[in-house]
């Protein structure tokens, strides 16, 4: 009579009481167990990110372009002698998770261009780059491409610095080169 009573009781209870939650129970009246189970999700978008100097320590859009800038003013004897410029590097992040991703680098023009004189040019071949990691994460020559490793499954997070140096292997024209390479990454 009393394990009624409490089936009675526990009934009224459960009928009296509106459903705050849509979440699975279990009622189990004397010895034995009651079990309910819980389900979870999480939800992972595509992510391709790419970052190429300031900005590259978060995931989120930047629009600020960093410049290099090799200049001769206070050597200019050193103009054409084929010594390489000091290296200056750069930051570069890549980061997607839904295959291998492909780097392809594509410059403004066919080189560097005088502001004063646009005939001018110094090709993209005159601008030396290097990768502190060149196994997994080399650096696209300007009109090529690059693949960086897959770090694991379909994953790729790599972060290298990009060194810079202008060869200097001829003598150009006086006056302020300016150009820009667009990196550009691509995911299946």
């Amino acid at each position: 009579m009393k394990k009624a009573l409490i089936l009675k009781t526990a009934l009224a209870v459960a009928l009296a009481t509106p459903m705050l939650a849509s979440a699975e129970s279990q009622l189990t009246v004397g010895a034995g167990t009651a079990s309910a189970r819980l389900d979870f999700r999480v939800v992972i978008p595509r992510v391709l990110f790419l970052a190429v100097g300031t900005g590259n320590a978060a995931l989120t859009n930047n629009s600020t372009v960093d410049r290099l800038e090799f200049n001769y003013t206070a050597s200019p004897a050193t103009v054409g002698s084929g010594v390489d410029s000091a290296t200056q590097g750069i930051t570069v992040r890549v980061l997607g998770n839904d295959g291998q991703i492909t780097l392809s680098a594509a410059g403004s023009s066919t080189g560097l261009v005088n502001t004063l004189t646009p005939t001018d040019v110094i090709p993209w071949s005159e601008i030396l780059a290097t990768s502190t990691d060149s196994t997994n994460f080399n650096v696209p020559a300007v009109g090529g491409t690059a693949a960086p490793t897959l770090t694991g499954g379909k994953v790729t997070a790599r972060t290298a610095t990009w060194n810079y140096s202008y060869s200097n292997s001829a003598t150009p024209a006086p006056g302020t080169y300016d150009g820009r390479v667009t990196y550009t990454a691509t995911m299946p």
